[in-house]
């Protein structure tokens, strides 16, 4: 038996698209929760990889400078384990995010569509900065946490596998780890309203945001965004700057390390001496975080760091 089409309740005023015959060809009706659940699995797992592999694409081709393949601590084949990774990852972290999605969709958030529905005027401006300040802190202490010796090695260090990250490992997660720094994101508006169009803007910002910081590109120096310069600092150091979007909480938390006035320099981060610095430092911290290094730089890079050392 087919669905009998009925009239449908748009889910904003300001944009409706009107469903095609197709719509009503599933034996399940629009609002079974099945229905609705694998939709959603699909369109975050789908979305998801779409914004993936453009802006990762983009970053990688017109940004991120490909001198770094040179550096000893680039991994062999790394930006085909990167995409490997997130392609693995990505499909489970939906499993786990179209929980929220779902209950979002069944009215249980406090999305709003109109301006007029916000609690005051200048809430719609507000929520932005209010829903960046209000993520930042919680991931700050999540990220801290996926740092710990008991669940570092087996959550968070496939994140880590990339010393010189390239924009494809912004999403190359363990699927547990990449979901639980996403929590914040979820819960903040079951707890906190939030324009529909808001969310959607904001979370397309999170995932070109998680994209910029691992692109190498240090475009600023800044003591309070914590940008690319500080999420290096991060990946060739471990124990710093675990910070999102800026370093207010590593500061709090005693864990924020400035970025070395080199990285700002094209010519002096790709300078030997650099990278020599670099590796030195990593390769001590690194054998306290994870004790034997299992990463495989390649012959490349293995004559790379003979030369460097």
């Amino acid at each position: 038996m087919r669905e009998v089409p009925t009239i449908i309740q748009p889910s904003s005023q300001f944009f409706h698209l009107e469903p095609s015959r197709f719509a009503y060809m599933s034996a399940w009706p629009r609002d079974n929760v099945w229905r609705q659940a694998l939709s959603l699995y699909l369109i975050t797992w789908l979305f998801g990889l779409v914004v993936y592999f453009v802006c990762a694409t983009l970053s990688y081709v017109f940004v991120f400078d490909h001198a770094t393949f040179s550096h000893p601590k680039y991994l062999k084949n790394q930006v085909a384990l990167e995409i490997k990774q997130t392609l693995t990852s990505l499909p489970v972290m939906a499993i786990f995010t179209v929980v929220f999605f779902f209950a979002e969709v069944r009215g249980y958030a406090k999305l709003y569509d109109a301006p007029s529905e916000a609690p005051f005027a200048l809430y719609n401006a507000l929520q932005f900065p209010f829903f960046i300040m209000f993520t930042d802190f919680f991931i700050y202490w999540i990220h801290r946490t996926l740092h710990h010796p008991r669940v570092y090695k087996t959550l968070h260090k496939p994140h880590h596998k990339w010393i010189m990250p390239t924009p494809y490992a912004s999403h190359a997660f363990h699927p547990l780890d990449g979901f639980a720094q996403s929590i914040p994101y979820h819960v903040f508006p079951f707890l906190f309203p939030l324009q529909k169009f808001a969310y959607i803007v904001l979370f397309t910002f999170i995932n070109i945001w998680t994209i910029f910081i691992h692109d190498g590109e240090y475009v600023a120096n800044s003591s309070i965004i914590n940008g690319a310069a500080c999420h290096t600092m991060h990946h060739l150091y471990f124990n710093y700057n675990y910070g999102q979007f800026t370093t207010l909480w590593d500061r709090m938390g005693g864990s924020y390390r400035q970025p070395n006035e080199e990285l700002f320099s094209r010519e002096s981060k790709m300078s030997k001496q650099e990278w020599e610095r670099q590796c030195k430092e990593m390769e001590v911290l690194q054998k306290e975080v994870e004790g034997d290094d299992d990463r495989n730089y390649g012959d490349e890079a293995r004559r790379l760091q003979k030369k460097l050392m």
